[in-house]
């Protein structure tokens, strides 16, 4: 232990080998690379807290360089000095070259932002979802088709980035698909993943648009490996189908002043093109039923002969049947078969006789 302590103690109090000290201080170039190395030693963590520690690191380091060279004359520190601001500086190269390789398109940035981030999607699974679509932006010209109508196949799930698309069935208007809306989400999940199908509308682009479109097949890859992504996509398409039936729902009302709802019985079928064959024989028979139920002249006239004896309860009166409202004023739709397939429910009761459709289920 002695032996310990007194190599300790000639360490500590023997000739450091300096053979005196200066008694003026190093240049300001000296102080300046020191300050530099300062800041940069207190950096952060992250992207940005990398830049800050090279960038400030490699300032430092270069001005030990100038101080080495100018003022200690030093070649060892020159060297050393030098080494250390180019291993910064690659440092800094590397980080902007992978910023730049991770960086996305305007349109994928713009979409990323309007719709995952407020979902809290992370960042790299979103350049999965990317990298799925292949990072293609498709654009259509007005009143050019996306799909036919019992022609295209289903074979891939688009979503709309920009523009209006207007769907129709057998040249009737349904609704439309507005920007950061799925262009064909009801197809896509009517079919398994081992299904073939066509689409049953006609999707046609009202003004300019873009999209963009993940094959059926690698979209199913990659919801089969990636569970996350195949939760977030079933809430997506969810909530979309349900915006698209929504819309459907106020067309209906559009026609009558009444909002029906389309869980109601015997509304599925309004949803599709009305048949051309049978209108005038519809309005043509509302006509005989007015005309029927309407009293004549010689029916008001009271009777002559006496009041028999014995006379039961009187019997009910027929109601006239409502009429449509005029189709040139209001327009031709399905919405105008609603009231006519209400009124042929078999009973003295009608549709119109309730104030609203929960009246009539209760």
């Amino acid at each position: 232990m002695s032996a310990n302590g007194s190599t300790v103690s000639q360490l500590l109090w023997q000739d450091l080998g300096c053979s005196g000290w200066k008694q003026d201080l190093e240049g300001a170039v000296y102080h300046l690379a020191n300050c530099f190395l300062l800041l940069g030693f207190m950096g952060g963590s992250g992207v940005y807290g990398c830049f800050y520690l090279f960038g400030f690191l490699a300032t430092g380091y270069v001005c030990c360089v100038m101080w080495g060279w100018f003022d200690a004359c030093g070649l060892d520190i020159v060297l050393w000095s030098f080494l250390l601001a180019t291993a910064c500086l690659l440092q800094l190269a590397h980080l902007v070259y992978r910023l730049r390789k991770n960086s996305l398109p305007e349109e994928f940035e713009l979409l990323y932002k309007t719709l995952c981030l407020p979902l809290q999607v992370p960042l790299q699974v979103y350049k999965e979802i990317v990298h799925c679509c292949e990072e293609q932006v498709f654009t259509l010209a007005t009143e050019q088709t996306y799909a036919v109508e019992g022609e295209t196949p289903i074979k891939r799930l688009s979503l709309l980035l920009s523009g209006r698309v207007r769907v129709s069935q057998d040249g009737q208007f349904l609704h439309y698909i507005f920007p950061y809306q799925f262009m064909d989400s009801p197809e896509w999940e009517s079919l398994q993943p081992s299904e073939e199908g066509v689409f049953q509308v006609t999707l046609t682009a009202e003004t300019a648009c873009s999209y963009i479109s993940w094959p059926r097949k690698s979209l199913h890859l990659l919801l089969t490996k990636e569970r996350y992504i195949s939760r977030l996509f079933s809430a997506l398409l969810g909530y979309d189908i349900s915006e698209k039936l929504y819309a459907l729902n106020d067309k209906l009302f559009a026609k009558f002043g009444l909002r029906f709802d389309i869980r109601l019985p015997s509304l599925y079928h309004v949803l599709g093109p009305a048949a051309p064959e049978t209108g005038p024989e519809s309005e043509k028979d509302g006509d005989e039923v007015r005309e029927a139920a309407m009293p004549t002249s010689a029916q008001l006239t009271p009777p002559r002969s006496p009041l028999p004896a014995a006379t039961g309860p009187p019997a009910p009166a027929a109601r006239a049947r409502m009429s449509r409202p005029d189709s040139g004023i209001l327009g031709e739709d399905s919405a105008s078969l609603v009231l006519e397939d209400f009124e042929e429910v078999s009973g003295s009761e009608s549709f119109m006789d309730y104030r609203s459709d929960g009246e009539y289920m209760r």
